[in-house]
């Protein structure tokens, strides 16, 4: 049994008043309101929640990111395993909730929907409706995650309804993902039983969708940025509004996680209920969640903090267990197994040239956009030098390539993107949404084989090579999507090596390597690059890379 003295944030009653709390065997027992409390008593909340994040991102197995996400009031995320699921399957599903078993953070983990994401890219699985109702039916699965293929929804796909259809009758939420979809189509799409959108990156598309009854996430990760687009929405729509990272690589980690958006939305003048409810209550009670919210008889996971403005955490607690001091993390470090899917084999400069005639072709360049997934399409006049359009560095216009990692000697897919800010080298990445091929940029076919046979001898990982070929790879043996590092050394590890593409390489993207890993989403628009080739999201097709020879 032990008593905790503090000033009591109750968002129930919406006050705040001096308590004791008694805690007994991992619950709390009894709550009584006091005359006063110590000065320096702090305030003591419910525990932080994010309502929607892929652990894989971080770069940490579930045990490792618990261990890191404590020490900012973290005590539970709604976490989708899309990631690993399109490396291993129903597998990789398991693999994640027997790591998270480990901890005593509270994940709740979701079917994926669409594995793969599209028929436009070769993944390592393909998980079927039966399948996905099957996982579905485990106890330790609480949703079925975003519905990606919202074309499929819209055309009632047998396949898409029948995954909807299996997670109603399990009385389980589904989780949304459709970003710019507007008007008629957007009702359709909610309308077949979907329940939350996180890919909303306006506030006229936020609010839209929130009078439609959606509940908006309103994302900040280390990629995509909506939160200053949709502040807004925890003012006007109070009770449909929750926090999440989506992404989050090691490094911001480390800094913050969900109270950091809470400390924004305050500063920003939100209502300090309003914002907390967003914070720990919307998705406790949407995902229907296993944690405690500071009243009696429920679960004892909660935060102190030392004010109501910056959020900063004093300690976490979890089933009545102090699990960081708000310093440091209380939780052991453990070790995750290494499972993995990897047969690409080593490349040559040549499987990267883009064969052209004449002295010019018009060539369709992505447009990589800073703090966003979704990106932009132009058109440009690309010189041709013996027989190979080349990359363009000094109008910062590189290749791009995605070469599949789960077949030795399949094609590699060849393109054009600008935005990176690369003066020489290239940068090569295993983090590949959704079906984590290697995807690479690069200023030279040379820098280009070099980035990607590191990531290729690695068995997957992230590289940055200079214009000799020398550089640096942090391995992710784990899928090749995760780390078996201490995750504050991974951190650090990640982070010379997004400043060195910085400092060597030229780059100006605030996260290159978060940025790199969605040039090969294709259901976010405008152009994206999979293994397969050139893909316009807005036609739902493929397109050449040359428009014409001019």
């Amino acid at each position: 049994m032990s008593i905790m003295l503090a000033h009591l944030v109750d968002l129930h009653q919406r006050r705040i008043y001096p308590a004791e709390i008694l805690i007994e065997q991992g619950r709390i027992r009894q709550i009584r309101e006091l005359d006063d409390a110590p000065e320096n008593a702090g305030f003591v909340l419910p525990g932080f929640v994010d309502a929607h994040v892929h652990i894989e991102s971080s770069m940490l197995p579930p045990a490792e990111f618990a261990r890191m996400a404590v020490v900012h009031g973290t005590v539970a995320t709604v976490s989708d395993p899309h990631e690993i699921a399109n490396v291993l399957g129903t597998q990789g599903v398991l693999y994640m909730l027997e790591d998270a078993a480990r901890t005593p953070v509270k994940f709740c983990f979701g079917a994926p929907s669409c594995v793969p994401a599209t028929s436009f890219e070769t993944a390592g699985a393909v998980m079927d409706a039966r399948e996905v109702e099957a996982l579905l039916q485990n106890p330790a699965i609480g949703y079925l995650s975003e519905m990606m293929n919202f074309p499929g929804v819209l055309f009632n796909d047998v396949e898409v309804m029948a995954k909807i259809a299996a997670a109603k009758r399990l009385s389980k939420p589904v989780d949304g993902h459709a970003p710019g979809l507007r008007g008629a189509d957007a009702r359709t799409y909610f309308e077949a039983g979907i329940s939350t959108d996180h890919e909303c990156f306006t506030y006229e598309e936020g609010h839209e969708k929130a009078t439609l009854g959606v509940k908006i996430l309103i994302r900040e990760g280390s990629a995509a940025r909506n939160f200053e687009a949709l502040w807004p929405l925890v003012k006007e729509f109070p009770e449909q509004v929750m926090f999440c990272s989506d992404d989050k690589h090691p490094d911001d980690l480390v800094r913050g996680h969900i109270n950091e958006l809470a400390a924004r939305a305050i500063a920003n003048g939100c209502d300090l209920f309003d914002t907390l409810r967003a914070a720990c209550i919307n998705p406790v009670e949407h995902y229907r969640l296993p944690v405690g919210l500071l009243r009696e008889g429920d679960a004892a996971d909660f935060v102190r903090v030392a004010d109501l403005q910056s959020f900063r955490v004093l300690e976490t607690w979890i089933d009545g267990v102090q699990v960081s001091d708000g310093a440091t993390s209380l939780l052991p470090r453990l070790t995750s197994a290494a499972p993995n899917q990897f047969a690409a084999a080593a490349r040559m400069p040549g499987d990267f040239a883009v064969a052209g005639t004449g002295e010019h072709a018009l060539c369709r360049v992505i447009e990589a956009l800073d703090g966003q997934i979704v990106t932009g399409a132009a058109s440009e006049q690309m010189k041709i030098t013996d027989g190979n359009i080349a990359a363009d560095p000094a109008r910062d216009i590189l290749k791009i390539t995605v070469v599949n990692r789960y077949a030795p000697n399949a094609p590699a897919a060849i393109g054009f993107v600008r935005g990176f800010g690369l003066q020489t080298g290239a940068l090569a990445s295993s983090v590949a949404h959704d079906s984590h091929n290697i995807v690479a940029v690069g200023t030279s076919d040379e820098a280009l084989c070099a980035a990607v046979n590191a990531v290729i001898e690695a068995k997957g990982g992230i590289s940055a090579v200079d214009g000799s070929g020398q550089g640096r790879v942090l391995a992710l043996p784990i899928a090749g999507l995760m780390s078996q590092l201490d995750g504050y050394q991974l951190a650090q590890e990640y982070s010379e090596l997004d400043a060195w593409t910085k400092s060597a390489l030229g780059c100006v993207l605030r996260a290159p390597f978060m940025v790199l890993s969605f040039l090969a989403l294709p259901v976010i628009p405008k152009l994206k690059m999979t293994d397969l080739g050139l893909f316009d999201v807005e036609r739902f097709g493929f397109v050449d890379v040359q428009e014409r020879i001019v």
